[in-house]
């Protein structure tokens, strides 16, 4: 570890310690050629996939993540990190949007018979219309507001595709684009859906992550917090003091906050790329990069005391489409795992009753105990009242039928981050085609979920495997397949390398994309 106010030189140095930087370093101490270091300003690695932990014992993602995987290279990391059966759990999906009182199935377009019949009228007649024009429209659709007609229809857009979008984007459908979408949305099938209305029948378990797996102990952040500790100490730094306050890209040097320089020959940057720039102090790029936009994400956890309630039975995450609760989404965190919350006979003290008032006794009970977490947007275009969220929420799972006015709510939490999602608007792309390149040519390659800002594959296994791409670029020359490519990535299971096959390089472009023009 260096001490302060020294100077470092290293071929490769990875800025920040969440999915995206562990797996650069984590590439890198395989190839184990160019010197490096990784630094990161929190004490703890794992970024925006970190947990916290309540006083109380109740353990909280920063939002809804699971581990579902289009690499088997990433695979074998995080089972090389948590190598046990017993540290893992893996859960069907079962998921729902609430919808005029009713449990939907998702995904809600294919299970319109659960709607009322004038619903499900209304969106039949868009679906159908939808299906007639996709024959004959000859151009692309100008934003996602315009795909979401032409894919689903008006009545599914009004009551569902629209009003969940902007509770969770925190901008309108018409300021984004669609590129971005891939295999995130199932296409209806006309015929299917209308089959399954006349039988009463309901259809699920679409999509990439219809199963999943999720750490038994520790939550999220536990997976690489275990990654991290498969790194050699010397090579990392963590903590205030080695937090980035300025990037001189032409001397090619970072100055950390104890004072510390580090001279490098290539930057991996994975912290936000609109804060890279301002750390560079670069004009051009700066201004550049504020036709980037993203919203931010409060997440809400809500602790309570009591067998889970059947009508919550063994749900895994819930959609919120209408304007009876502030969350676009909830998750059941407590069915993820027994050991994300206090254990049965752990006493806890009544906070309050989910009506807001207050407990007959505060004395410390025992459990057992479940847990919600929740999560809202916030934007310029979408204010949130942060003073009274956490009321609001709470109002919101009692509006839902979540939980009871009388229920017993023995910790709360909420927290929030300033960058939740990247939004895949409209600018996109013209500023990421100008800003990425141009940091290259500096030899400063931002990737990650905000380093490179593509929500499309902005996934943890997407994010690892962004900073095990942009090594294997800068030691090999190699394609970066998933920044580049995010529909080829997104759409196969890939098997092309194994955590095992260190000195593995791509000899070949793959088939699939030589016959794109790519050598």
């Amino acid at each position: 570890m260096g001490s302060a106010k020294e100077e470092i030189s290293v071929d490769v140095l990875v800025i920040g310690a969440g999915p995206t930087g562990l797996g650069a370093a984590k590439r890198l101490n395989q190839i184990d050629g160019p010197s490096w270091m990784i630094v990161d300003a929190n004490e703890t690695p794992g970024g925006l996939a970190s947990t916290d932990t309540t006083p109380e014992g109740f353990l909280y993602d920063v939002g809804g993540h699971v581990i579902f995987s289009h690499y088997k290279y990433f695979d074998d990391c995080i089972d090389e990190a948590l190598p046990n059966d017993d540290d893992w759990f893996t859960h069907q999906r079962i998921s729902y949007v609430r919808c005029k009182g009713q449990w939907v199935p998702y995904p809600f377009q294919n299970n319109l018979s659960m709607l009322g019949k004038d619903d499900q009228a209304r969106c039949m007649d868009g679906l159908i219309d939808a299906a007639l024009e996709s024959r004959v429209a000859n151009t692309k659709p100008k934003d996602f507001d315009e795909w979401i007609l032409r894919q689903l229809g008006v009545g599914i857009a009004d009551l569902f595709m629209r009003p969940y979008n902007f509770k969770v984007w925190a901008v309108p459908t018409t300021k984004m684009q669609c590129e971005w979408l891939g295999e995130r949305v199932a296409a209806p099938n006309v015929k299917g859906v209308m089959y399954n209305i006349i039988h009463n029948k309901t259809a699920g378990n679409w999509g990439p992550n219809a199963t999943f797996r999720f750490p038994a102990r520790d939550g999220t952040g536990g997976i690489w917090i275990a990654v991290a500790k498969t790194l050699p100490e010397s090579k990392t730094r963590y903590g205030e003091h080695s937090k980035v306050t300025k990037v001189d890209a032409d001397g090619h040097k970072v100055h950390l906050q104890d004072g510390t320089v580090v001279n490098y020959k290539k930057l991996i940057n994975t912290m936000a790329v609109d804060a890279l720039v301002e750390t560079m102090g670069d004009k051009k790029l700066i201004d550049l990069s504020k036709g980037l936009f993203y919203s931010t994400t409060h997440v809400i956890g809500v602790g309570l005391r009591g067998e889970r309630p059947e009508r919550i039975g063994d749900k895994c995450w819930l959609y919120f489409p209408e304007d009876d609760c502030p969350f676009y989404r909830a998750t059941i965190f407590s069915n993820y795992s027994p050991y994300n919350q206090p254990q049965k006979d752990v006493k806890l003290a009544t906070q309050q009753m989910a009506n807001g008032s207050k407990p007959s006794s505060t004395e410390p009970k025992e459990g057992p105990y479940w847990s919600i977490m929740l999560e809202v947007s916030e934007s310029s275009m979408k204010p949130v009242d942060q003073a009274n969220l956490l009321k609001d929420c709470i109002q919101g799972l009692i509006n839902t039928e979540m939980i009871k006015p009388d229920d017993e709510i023995v910790s709360t939490y909420h927290r929030r981050f300033d960058h939740g999602y990247p939004t895949p608007s409209l600018e996109r792309e013209g500023v990421l085609k100008e800003l990425l390149p141009a940091l290259q040519t500096k030899d400063i390659l931002s990737r990650g979920r905000f380093g490179s800002w593509r929500y499309e594959v902005g996934n943890q296994d997407h994010s690892f495997m962004l900073g095990v791409e942009a090594v294997d670029h800068v030691v090999h020359g190699a394609v970066e397949l998933t920044l580049n490519y995010p529909d080829f990535v997104n759409g196969r299971k890939n098997e092309e390398r194994r955590l095992v096959d260190g000195a593995q390089i791509f000899a070949k472009t793959p088939l699939a994309l030589r016959n794109k023009g790519v050598d």
